[in-house]
């Protein structure tokens, strides 16, 4: 604005361009996440539909989770985001560059977390492979052997809330198709209810779970699996969040499809209200 003006014959610096904007309530600003798009028509509807379904469940004494993909992580001395107290002038070095390592044991993970709505506790499975509908499976199976089944003996039932998109999104196949296969094995009756498009950030595992894992590593670099597990596992809050956490070591390769015939075989019910949200899978045996 300055060099314009010059070139109208106006005598002006940047500094007073700067000054004048000030004088006119102008300011320096970055942008900030406000828009949120369209919004479905049913969003609120679906909310309450949850909300609703998740206190009966309680109520009852089954068990609730609250399921998604933390966002993937580098491994290796990396810088990681926030800050953390270290002696003056001596900050931990890391490195410039975040390209991955190319060792066997480094790479990037996938941290699947499971957070139970009645206990206050989150279970993470941390995944060296594809982030895919049977890893996520995988992980809500290694929550139940080892935390769900424990604390709920007696039930019948299990209600999972989840995005509508990503490994367990509402319209992938193999999710269902997965699932259908943990009913079988433990013979509960596995209810899913997914948020509307767009609402992730209201998802409770959010701000339950992965925050206070975000705010327990900050300024930690990642550099080692060992090192991943035992920060998530070392999370609380002060309202008394414990979490436990286990490497995956296993493969999920992507892009596997289920065939019409094999979506057939589902004993899969829909509930009247969106069913493309909310349904049930019945054990088969």
């Amino acid at each position: 604005m300055a060099e314009e003006l010059q070139q109208e014959g106006h005598a002006v610096s940047y500094q007073t361009v700067a000054e004048l904007l000030h004088a006119l309530d102008y300011s320096l600003q970055a942008n900030q996440k406000m828009l949120e798009g369209s919004q479905h028509a049913d969003r609120d509807a679906q909310f309450q539909h949850i909300n609703r379904k998740a206190r009966n469940y309680l109520k009852q004494g089954e068990p609730v989770i609250s399921v998604d993909t933390k966002k993937k992580e580098l491994v290796g001395d990396f810088k990681n985001g926030g800050r953390e107290w270290q002696i003056k002038g001596q900050p931990e070095q890391v490195r410039v560059h975040d390209f991955e390592i190319g060792e066997p044991e480094k790479g990037k993970v996938a941290p699947y977390g499971v957070y139970d709505l009645g206990r206050n506790v989150g279970w993470v499975s941390v995944g060296v492979d594809h982030d895919t509908a049977a890893f996520a499976v995988e992980s809500i199976r290694r929550w139940w052997c080892g935390m769900g089944r424990p604390s709920y003996p007696k039930a019948k039932r299990l209600l999972i809330t989840a995005d509508s998109g990503g490994s367990n999104g509402a319209r992938v196949r193999l999710w269902k198709w997965e699932l259908q296969q943990f009913a079988d094995e433990t013979g509960l009756e596995i209810s899913v209810c997914h948020f509307p498009p767009g609402t992730s950030k209201w998802h409770k595992i959010e701000h339950r779970l992965f925050s206070f894992i975000s705010q327990n590593w900050r300024g930690k670099p990642l550099i080692s699996h060992e090192v991943i597990i035992n920060l998530i596992a070392a999370t609380t809050s002060k309202a008394g969040l414990a979490v436990k956490s286990e490497l995956d070591s296993n493969t999920y390769p992507a892009g596997i499809k289920i065939s019409d015939q094999q979506m057939a075989e589902l004993r899969l019910r829909r509930d009247s209200f969106h069913g493309d949200w909310n349904y049930k899978l019945l054990p088969r045996s």
